[in-house]
């Protein structure tokens, strides 16, 4: 059975940049409705399977992966934000970015101009492509639309109206630039360096 994380932060622990009453509805209403829809749907694929009627299969399978996948992006989402005290890119992540986007200041323009345009409900993620041997930045619409075989999230930022509606309304530029105050570079170097050493292992 799916369990929620704990934030690793208060509640107001985000603010200004990101408000308490956004945040306890994402964790405790949005977020928490993943991880028990996820649970619902895995007991309806137990019980599909002993007794051997698939009838509801394309459903579950489907909602497997919507419910599955906005869980774990939650979690991830979660976790790559911190109080905001200034973290930066370790110089191992840094070099991995200016080796695939030229520079800093090009992958944060290109991943704040990515955000901006995700269609309709969805995610920006900064991926680790392992066949390419590269960092991508990829727009997940919905929460499993539109991603690449064997990509590996080490930083997402949630698009979805919930995630900024309440504080900055449609200005998603306004939310991009103030997400930047809240990033926690530590959680995402540790993510890109686990990658690194399992995959040199």
């Amino acid at each position: 059975m799916l369990k929620m994380i704990e934030l690793p932060y208060t509640l107001n622990a985000l603010e200004p940049y990101y408000s308490k009453e956004t945040l306890q509805i994402h964790y405790n209403i949005l977020y928490k409705g993943y991880v028990d829809n996820t649970n619902k749907t895995e007991e309806k694929l137990e019980k599909a399977r002993i007794e051997n009627n698939f009838e509801y299969i394309k459903a579950l399978e489907r909602d497997l992966a919507f419910f599955g996948s906005g869980a774990i992006l939650h979690e991830l989402f979660f976790e790559n934000m911190g109080v905001p005290i200034p973290t930066k890119p370790s110089n191992e992540l840094i070099e991995q970015i200016i080796k695939d986007f030229g520079s800093f200041d090009k992958f944060q323009n290109q991943f704040i101009e990515a955000a901006k345009v995700v269609e309709a409900s969805g995610w920006c993620i900064l991926v680790w492509v392992e066949r390419f041997k590269k960092l991508e930045i990829l727009q997940c619409e919905k929460h499993q639309d539109l991603t690449l075989w064997g990509c590996i999230p080490i930083f997402v930022v949630d698009m979805w109206e919930h995630s900024y509606f309440l504080q900055y309304k449609a200005n998603r530029t306004e939310y991009l630039n103030a997400f930047k105050n809240i990033i926690n570079w530590n959680t995402i170097n540790k993510r890109y360096n686990n990658l690194k050493v399992n995959f040199n292992k």
